[in-house]
């Protein structure tokens, strides 16, 4: 069943949700059907009690336009009755509690990485930067994942002359490790469980913990508290754990994508959100796109695949927009 079309005087709420940070925008289609952000704000999770107060306050500070639909992009899994199953979000997110705080006709929930994945296609060269690969790489299936509160993936498939996106679970696939330092620390993040999941060391969190890890190796106690500052030590080269730890991180990275890589016959990789385009330069310089080829006999193959970093703030948002004006009834 297609969404609800919007009636020619509303405007679309499209919201990208993550474990630190909702970007909401008011969204308006083009003449050509695509999507047009007409306000975007961005708010700190935990300076608000839910969804519906982020929500409230952003229309309020537009003169509240009227909104009949809105779409959620939000880290978690979603189940076919529109339940959230989300491991790093601060607050319960309700669709219907929301639907009904906000007087909306329609309101509809999607992984916040296939969101990014129905907006890929829109980037332009201007707005990603290559790692590895072709420029241009073969028609197939792309890859689009990214650390941030936690590990997103999903990965968008040509179908029927469009596209089919699959959301999934990569940051709970079990984290694999590839040299010696990696194992030592694989087990001081395993403590009592037998499975570790990837995105305890590859999220904004991970990074923390791979950088404990290292303290509680190395002898030295840790002095950073916080995911922002082991990266803002990396990156001045201040401490040489933080930036061990951050090195680990890329080469830990780079070995993940090359395996989903291979998992699902990607033929584009397209990295997004979260701590990546904050260590850009150092993601470019570090061991992540080696890590990437070396998949034995399967190297060449991967060579041939490009590997892009997105730096666009608003793709979250694009992609919910996109999601809805590619399925909802034209106005």
């Amino acid at each position: 069943m297609s969404p609800a079309a919007l009636s020619a005087s509303a405007s679309l709420l499209a919201a990208d949700v993550g474990g630190t940070h909702v970007r909401m925008g008011l969204v308006e289609a083009g003449a050509d059907g695509t999507p047009q952000v007409m306000a975007y704000a961005k708010y700190r999770c935990t300076d608000h009690p839910g969804l519906d107060a982020i929500a409230a306050e952003f229309l309020a500070d537009l003169g509240n336009p009227a909104v009949e639909v809105a779409v959620i992009a939000s880290a978690g899994h979603v189940l076919e009755d529109g339940t959230l199953i989300a491991n790093n979000l601060p607050w319960p997110l309700v669709p219907a509690a929301l639907r009904a705080a906000l007087d909306l006709r329609g309101l509809y929930l999607l992984n916040d990485f296939a969101a990014l994945a129905h907006a890929v296609g829109r980037l332009g060269p201007a707005e990603l930067l290559r790692l590895s690969g072709p420029a241009q790489g073969t028609t197939g299936p792309l890859l689009v994942l990214g650390p941030g509160t936690g590990l997103g993936a999903a990965l968008w498939v040509p179908h029927a002359g469009r596209g089919l996106v699959l959301p999934t679970e990569a940051g709970q696939a079990m984290l694999a490790a590839a040299t010696d330092l990696e194992l030592e620390l694989l087990r001081r993040l395993r403590g009592p469980d037998r499975h570790v999941p990837v995105e305890r060391a590859l999220s904004g969190p991970g990074l923390l913990n791979l950088y404990r890890a290292l303290c509680a190796l190395r002898g030295p106690d840790p002095v950073h508290a916080q995911p922002d500052a082991v990266t803002a030590a990396a990156l001045d080269g201040g401490e040489p754990l933080a930036r061990q730890a951050l090195e680990v991180f890329c080469g830990l990275l780079g070995g993940v994508v090359g395996d989903l890589a291979l998992v699902y016959g990607v033929q584009g990789v397209y990295l997004a959100g979260g701590i990546l385009p904050r260590i850009a330069g150092f993601l470019a310089g570090s061991s992540f796109r080696e890590r990437f080829l070396d998949k034995g006999p399967m190297r060449p193959a991967l060579e041939r695949v490009p590997v892009r970093l997105v730096e666009h703030g608003q793709l979250g948002v694009l992609g919910a927009a996109c999601w809805y004006l590619d399925q909802a009834v034209p106005r």
